[in-house]
């Protein structure tokens, strides 16, 4: 008799399970992603090597949603990270460390096996003002905010997607507007100096939110930060992983884009600060400084690169392992470098890395 219970039993059991599995994979919706906080405390009592009692925390949120039915493919993806340090000292005790939003959705409908025609949309900021701490005691000055940047790409292309897991897309039509927005109040703060850019044309001239104006005549150029928006068309290429094994899940994405423009005109500067372009019309540059391109170094072939990557792993259910990185290089936009006093000794172009490694609650699904 109780062999026989327990048959009815284990028979109920696998049809259950086969049911279920049958409903997840007739299933046109997929939900997964990793959610956590990670945190970390530092105490020194007469420690003679120095430092400082500290304590950090990071919460961070991945999620996809992907639909996938007959001919038709939907995928959203939700990056969000915001983290925070307390620095016992006497200036700069709170310091942002992790600041991060990235949205991304797309939808294709599938005119091949595996190849999709797809309308893409990105779009990528931060949630609250960032500073370059340790400039100087007294100041640190504002170097990002929600909005400044913004970056906002929209595009159509061909998606190659031979599983869940891995999909490539390249978009010969692809849009990027870089925004700039700063309001009037922080414009106006304590924060910005004597005899130094407002915090908007910093801010704009950080991320190439200008343009030169020529005099046609007299080849003179200006600077121009009226607009709060430039825009872009050029080509686009983007590949993604998302894979879960058991409790590891990884997750990375990789963008490049590159403009459809090309202006190499020669910019230089004279003695008095005045900025020229060689127009070809005999204009005697010998002892002018030369400043670059017209056009930032934001022409075709100079590929802008944009990489984030998250590896996490959880164990006991609610404890979690993750480390996430990120890479970026934006052709036009300057990071600055100062001295021990607050001297800006120069700006250019660099290779932009995050690395970040937690241990904290976090639940993956």
């Amino acid at each position: 008799m109780k062999k026989y219970i327990l048959s009815i039993f284990s028979l109920c059991l696998a049809t259950m399970v086969m049911a279920q599995d049958t409903e997840q994979k007739t299933s046109p919706w997929d939900f997964s992603g990793v959610v956590g906080l990670n945190a970390s405390a530092t105490g020194l009592v007469n420690w003679a090597a120095g430092g400082n009692n500290n304590v950090n925390g990071v919460a961070f949120s991945k999620v996809r949603l992907l639909y996938n039915e007959n001919s038709l493919s939907w995928e959203t993806n939700l990056d969000l990270e915001y983290g925070l340090s307390y620095i016992e000292q006497d200036f700069d005790a709170f310091q942002k460390s992790s600041d991060k939003i990235n949205f991304s959705t797309k939808f294709g409908w599938e005119m091949a096996k595996t190849w999709y025609l797809t309308a893409s949309a990105d779009f990528k900021s931060q949630f609250a003002p960032g500073r370059n701490y340790g400039v100087t005691e007294a100041y640190d000055p504002i170097i990002s905010k929600f909005l400044a940047p913004s970056y906002t790409d929209i595009s159509v292309g061909i998606d190659w997607k031979p599983n869940s897991i891995f999909s490539v897309y390249i978009s010969p039509i692809a849009g990027r507007l870089t925004s700039v927005y700063v309001s009037d109040k922080l414009m106006n703060s304590a924060t910005i100096q004597e005899n130094q850019p407002t915090l908007e044309q910093a801010l704009k001239e950080s991320y190439a939110v200008w343009k030169y104006d020529t005099n046609k005549e007299t080849g003179e150029v200006i600077k121009n930060y009226d607009a709060n928006l430039r825009g872009k068309l050029g080509l686009s290429i983007k590949g993604s992983i998302n894979y879960t094994y058991k409790d590891l899940k990884i997750i990375t994405s990789v963008g490049l884009y590159t403009p459809y423009a090309w202006d190499k005109t020669k910019i230089y500067q004279d003695a008095d600060g005045k900025m020229y372009a060689d127009l070809g019309n005999g204009m005697d540059f010998t002892n002018m400084k030369y400043m670059g391109y017209r056009d930032n170094n934001q022409r075709f072939g100079n590929f802008d690169v944009d990489w984030d990557a998250a590896i996490s792993y959880q164990f006991l259910k609610c404890l979690n392992v993750t480390l996430s990185t990120s890479l970026k290089y934006y052709n036009g936009v300057k990071i600055e470098k100062f001295d021990k006093e607050g001297k800006l000794l120069g700006s250019a172009e660099r290779v932009q890395f995050k690395g970040t490694l937690g241990l904290g609650i976090g639940y993956s699904f």
